[in-house]
């Protein structure tokens, strides 16, 4: 065989391969060349998902006749002044777009500069372009897409239905345009308005608040924090929801970099790394964060797609991501998101389950079942069976042993314990169901935090040493890692094969099962990447142990005791939640609950 050049038609329809794989990526480089052009307006026209037709208006800086003729020529840019890759700072710059998409589709452009006398048009068909003639057209750019793929039939047959194909466009838009609020979108599918968001005001935060509700629902709104952070040259900034808003995806989650949406697996792990004291397993965050890097730190010059990029300093920015947002969920307090109490609202009503609870397994239909036949029983008629089988003792906490203020506090004052489980308070403007257990969860868990990291965790030596049975595996799993619990105030030794003697415990757990204890480590250990230190998967460590120490459900607590817990979830970072992402409480306020009743 011999080698020879491959003709230029060919070489369009290989990159074309590689750059435009589906519509939406069609769509995503068009309306990064109308960002990058300056519009402040752009509007997109599909039909059957932007297989058949796909159009892209803008009111950008326009092209001249000469430049239209050259913007469908492979490599031909002008986002590149210097010809410099490092010094990158457009969304566009390999010059591959337009000449790909006219290599597999039938391509027409239109333009106008501002100051033009007339708008121009070319036309490229399966990578055969026209001379350029004169058109019809205001300012800006339009940019129609048809037939796409028809010069490489193979691909088409990789296409998925025209509605699958419609949601990836959409997402594509969304995304752009949460980082670019300045900048209005519309999105018109076979006749039908799709999106509609008009450009934002006000400052960064603002606008991009108001952008962030507008694509991801108010909500996210409500219950989203700002982030707001500098290291050594870069700058994070954008919202994160709390941990009690989570989803059962990670597909809520929205990153970019110099503006430029990305999936990557490093800025992925860092939020994945903020939020492990806070969520359970199949729990996600929602986030949607800016990172700002000198472009000299960041190559983006790495898939055709321009999706993924590399950092010169990995750890730097991870960790900026993990302070930040670590900093940022610690000063909302014992902050729980509003629609855990939207949730609980929902299932009092008759009949209504209410809104899906944010949280995962802890909630549920049954959870809401239960709360709706309980809120039944108590507007059925006095005597109601019904009302009898779900009446329940409950302990009294006396209005004497607080302050006229008290009603004052965030979680206001205990008036009793209900099932032995739940604290109920009343606060000046509602009131607020506690879970005791999953409450001093957390608040052990920060305990822990706290002490390993101020001056290590203190023992308690127990007066008869305790012998652990387990297989041996999980034993060895746990002595080799024996200098790292000692440090978590455990001391553990072997004691003959498959045997562990316990010798200390960390002395804030107070009485605890330690053989369950320590069973539930060495299944957490065996999960762990050995690699990793105990202080790395402290949350894992620490949440175990306080979950074995806590209150549990069941136990009567006394007036001071549920008042003291109150306090202490008040003054403690992150007690809005349990160490698996579940509310450790419900807020009601007195407008919702008469709203139950009819009184409003």
């Amino acid at each position: 065989m011999t080698i020879r050049l491959l003709p230029g038609g060919l070489v369009n329809r290989i990159a074309a391969g590689e750059v435009i794989e589906r519509p939406a990526a069609c769509v995503k480089e068009l309306v990064e060349n109308a960002i990058d052009a300056g519009a402040h307006r752009i509007d997109v026209d599909l039909r059957d998902g932007g297989l058949s037709y796909i159009a892209v208006a803008d009111d950008g800086q326009g092209m001249t006749p000469d430049e239209l003729t050259l913007a469908v020529e492979r490599h031909a840019t002008s986002k590149l002044p210097d010809d410099d890759l490092v010094d990158i700072r457009t969304l566009g710059f390999r010059g591959e777009a337009l000449p790909s998409i006219g290599a597999v589709s039938r391509l027409a452009i239109a333009s106008r500069k501002p100051d033009g006398d007339s708008a121009w048009q070319i036309t490229v068909e399966a990578g055969v372009k026209s001379a350029p003639t004169p058109a019809a057209l205001a300012r800006g750019t339009r940019v129609e897409v048809r037939d796409l793929f028809f010069a490489t039939p193979a691909r088409l047959k990789f296409m998925k239905a025209a509605r699958t194909e419609q949601g990836h466009v959409l997402d594509t838009i969304t995304r752009l345009a949460m980082a670019h609020p300045d900048v209005s979108f519309t999105v018109t599918s076979d006749g039908e308005r799709k999106l509609s968001l008009a450009a934002e005001t006000g400052d960064l935060f603002e606008a991009r608040l108001a952008r962030l509700a507008g694509v991801m629902g108010r909500d996210f709104g409500e219950n989203a924090l700002q982030i707001d952070a500098e290291r050594e040259g870069l700058r994070l900034t954008g919202y994160a929801a709390l941990p009690t808003y989570s989803r059962g995806t990670a597909q809520h989650q929205y990153l970019f970099v110099n503006g430029r949406p990305v999936r990557d697996r490093l800025l992925q792990g860092a939020v994945r790394g903020a939020y492990m004291d806070f969520l359970a397993r199949d729990r996600h965050p929602v986030v949607a964060l800016f990172l700002e890097s000198p472009p000299d730190q960041v190559d983006v010059n790495v898939h055709p797609a321009k999706t993924e990029v590399r950092f010169r300093d990995a750890g730097l920015v991870r960790g900026l991501i993990v302070g930040a947002l670590k900093h940022g969920l610690a000063a909302q307090g014992h902050r729980a998101s509003t629609t855990v109490s939207d949730a609980a609202l929902g299932a009092f009503r008759p009949g209504g389950t209410g809104p899906a609870l944010p949280y995962g397994r802890a909630g549920g239909s049954g959870w809401n079942r239960g709360l709706a036949e309980t809120a039944t029983a108590w507007q059925a008629p006095l005597g109601s069976d019904l009302l009898q089988m779900h009446a329940a003792p409950m302990a009294r906490a006396e209005d004497s042993a607080f302050p006229d203020d008290a009603l004052d506090y965030p979680l206001g004052v205990a008036r009793g314990q209900l099932h032995e489980t739940y604290i109920v308070a009343q606060t000046r403007t509602g009131l607020v169901i506690v879970d005791q257990h999953a409450a001093h969860e957390r608040l052990v868990y920060e305990r822990m935090k706290n002490a390993l990291s101020a001056k290590g965790v203190a023992r308690q030596m127990l007066l008869i040493p305790e012998v652990v049975e387990l297989d041996e595996r999980s034993a060895a799993r746990l002595l080799a890692r024996a200098e790292e619990l000692a440090e978590l105030g455990l001391s553990v030794e072997p004691f003959g094969k498959g045997a562990l003697m316990v010798r200390e415990t960390p002395a804030l757990l107070g009485e605890i099962n330690v053989q369950a204890l320590l069973r539930d480590l060495a299944d957490e250990l065996a999960e762990m990447d050995q690699a990793l230190s105990l202080k790395e998967k402290l949350e894992d460590v620490c949440g175990t142990m306080a979950c074995h120490s806590s209150v549990r459900a069941g136990r009567r607590l006394n007036a001071n005791e549920m008042n003291a817990l109150l306090r202490e979830m008040e003054a403690t970072p992150n007690s809005g939640q349990c160490n698996h992402g579940r509310p450790t409480y419900v807020e009601l306020q007195l407008s919702d609950i008469e709203k139950l009743f009819g009184r409003r």
